[in-house]
């Protein structure tokens, strides 16, 4: 059975909606549409919408200057409302395991079961051991309920809500595939969280959410030179396109001390990740994210894990097919679009996590 169209991928982010259409045919993946609109500040606050109407204005701006008619969409979910567990049970059969995953749920998720939607992935079964392996993901009602209820408002029709890191991972499988021998990580930098994923023998191994962003680096430049948040958002962005002299010392400065820390809490996740999974080594490290495009953050993340940093860019493997694209905005923006990319890759009818 066809698993019918792609979806359109809504990200709703902290500091703005992103949106995109794409469509698929045998040359692969197209993009038809894309949409982006910000959002005032403290809309969204550590993932929870605090101004539900100007998410539902932005929705509406988006889907219209994109000129999408589509309404069927996926969204995603991030931060302390998501908790993502890998771990491993007697071997059963899916009829046995959608038994027992509510129960194997309670021993794992801090949260009362009765408050999440829980849901899962077999990641492994190995036969030998009697055992196998799951990707246990727990998503707090509240959350889904309060984005999916904004989609409506603003006249769409959601169909999916996926995790963020997830959803990267899809894109990055599309565009580069996933090796089946290494062990690495996809860190997804946005405004207010680094959402890293390690993938490890071809799966999904550890996530993790850092509470920090570009907001964070926004925010340093802001106290050090005294500004507003808005001169300090395109100070960092200057250092970006201007080149050197094309800003203050102190703002290069800034900026580096603030990737360091940031990549110091990568690093720590990474240890942690190889001090208890048993694997020896991280072959590469891959950053994306709007953030991703401050040159500071990828050398302080290759100088601390002393690991090859690559940046991917969302557009590698997908085409720009047409003429209502604005280009000038994948120009200026393209590294954002991550999530709201991999969001449209779902379809419709799919029967899986």
């Amino acid at each position: 059975m066809s698993e019918g169209k792609n979806l359109v991928g809504v990200d709703i982010g902290s500091s703005a909606i992103k949106v995109c259409q794409v469509k698929e045919s045998r040359k692969g993946y197209g993009l038809v549409r894309v949409g982006y609109a910000p959002l005032p500040a403290q809309t969204i606050v550590d993932g929870h919408v605090m101004n539900a109407q100007a998410v539902v204005d932005a929705l509406g701006k988006a889907f219209q200057e994109a000129k999408i008619r589509q309404k069927e969409v996926a969204l995603s979910i991030s931060g302390q409302a998501v908790i993502i567990r890998k771990i491993t049970v007697p071997l059963m059969t899916a009829a046995e395991l959608d038994e027992q995953i509510q129960w194997e749920a309670e021993q794992h998720i801090p949260f009362d079961i009765k408050d999440v939607h829980v849901d899962y992935e077999v990641l492994r079964r190995r036969p030998e051991a009697g055992q196998m392996d799951l990707l246990l993901v727990a998503a707090k009602r509240d959350e889904i309920n309060d984005y999916t209820q904004i989609a409506k408002n603003a006249k769409l029709k959601p169909m999916v809500v996926d995790i963020d890191a997830f959803t990267v991972q899809n894109l990055f499988e599309v565009s580069r595939g996933i090796p089946p021998d290494q062990t690495f990580a996809i860190i997804n930098v946005g405004a207010s969280l680094a959402s890293i994923n390690i993938i490890s023998r071809g799966v999904s191994a550890f996530t993790r959410d850092i509470g920090n962003g570009g907001n964070y680096i926004t925010e340093q430049v802001q106290r050090r030179l005294g500004v507003s948040f808005e001169q300090a958002e395109e100070l960092k962005c200057a250092s970006v396109t201007a080149g050197p002299g094309g800003v203050p010392g102190q703002v290069l400065e800034t900026i580096e001390q603030v990737c360091d820390s940031i990549a110091g809490e990568i690093q720590r996740s990474l240890d942690f990740f190889l001090a208890t999974s048993g694997e020896g080594e991280m072959h590469r490290i891959f950053l994306t994210g709007g953030s991703s495009s401050l040159p500071a953050l990828a050398a302080a993340v290759g100088r601390r894990s002393r690991v090859a940093v690559e940046l991917i860019q969302p557009l590698e493997r997908i085409a720009v097919e047409a003429k209502e694209v604005n280009t000038e905005l994948l120009r200026l923006r393209a590294a954002q679009f991550c999530v709201a990319l991999g969001l449209a890759l779902r379809k419709e009818r799919e029967k899986r996590l």
